[in-house]
């Protein structure tokens, strides 16, 4: 009998000293709950979505690309140029407006002031420096049929002949998009900003000029109404008021019987998949 009772105290002793070890391994490494999904918050981005295909950029790059695009429009320049005006910036700067490059190279296409392309200051504008590339652009023999890629380098003159053609097509869809070409096939996902209507029409006048006047109507909700010259202008317009929507607040974006509003959990969608005619008209609401 006392050799059983010995028995059984030491395996309550073994009890007792595993459950110890326990608690010590997990007050040193703490229970984690098994990941069952990605929980990383939805990334920030815009898509340009045309006849199935997609491109995408971060924001900061669709406010100047649309900006880019927006140049063009009020030009009466075709996709094309906005084409090659893309894919330039694309290669040149990512589509950043840097204050630094090669030499003196700086902004979106990183043009240089000592080949005459313009003041520091003027090149940094984005409007002038979109307005420069398109003056050298349509001097172009062949701008309109040629190679993309050869045709950025007639502009450009890179050390690097053919950067360009790796963002030819990406650059189509971007430019589809946002020169109304094609209706309704651009959205971004953003944080939107502080409502901004005033600084909107701003741009909006700098970047169109016009063939897409906005005027600012106070009665709530506050927005700008643009009167736009041509079903592709009025696309135009909707697809950079998305782009620019996390700077100035844009909330919501009408045109005829489509409605964008915006998101920043997911990628909004207009109302409807087939576009509807536009009116001429946009009303860019905000917060």
């Amino acid at each position: 009998m006392k050799r059983v009772y010995l028995r059984r105290q030491l395996l309550l002793g073994l009890g007792a000293l595993a459950l110890v070890v326990v608690l010590v391994l997990l007050l040193v490494q703490p229970w984690r709950p098994r990941a069952t999904g990605s929980i990383a918050p939805p990334t920030q981005h815009c898509v340009a979505e045309v006849g199935g295909q997609t491109a995408e950029l971060n924001p900061d790059q669709a406010y100047w690309a649309a900006i880019i695009a927006g140049v063009a429009v009020q030009r009466g320049l075709p996709p094309r140029a906005v084409t090659i005006a893309l894919a330039t910036a694309l290669q040149e700067s990512d589509l950043r407006n840097l204050d630094y490059g090669d030499r003196d190279s700086v902004g979106l296409f990183q043009q240089r002031p000592s080949q005459g392309w313009g003041t520091v200051e003027q090149i940094m504008n984005p409007q002038y420096a979109a307005g420069k590339f398109y003056d050298a652009l349509v001097k172009v023999p062949n701008w309109r049929t040629g190679d993309v890629n050869d045709v950025a380098q007639a502009v450009q003159r890179s050390g690097v002949p053919d950067g360009y053609r790796k963002h030819v097509e990406r650059a189509k869809l971007l430019a589809s998009a946002l020169s109304g070409e094609t209706a309704a096939a651009f959205t971004c996902m953003s944080t939107v900003g502080a409502a901004d209507p005033a600084g909107f029409a701003a741009l909006l006048k700098a970047t169109y000029g016009g063939v897409a006047p906005g005027t600012v109507v106070q009665e709530a909700p506050v927005r700008v109404d643009v009167t736009a010259a041509s079903d592709a202008t009025t696309w135009s317009v909707a697809a950079a008021s998305q782009a620019w929507a996390a700077k100035f607040g844009v909330n919501e974006v009408r045109t005829g019987e489509k409605v964008w509003r915006s998101s920043a959990v997911e990628l909004p969608a207009w109302s409807s998949t087939t576009p509807a005619a536009a009116a001429r008209v946009v009303s860019v609401v905000f917060g």
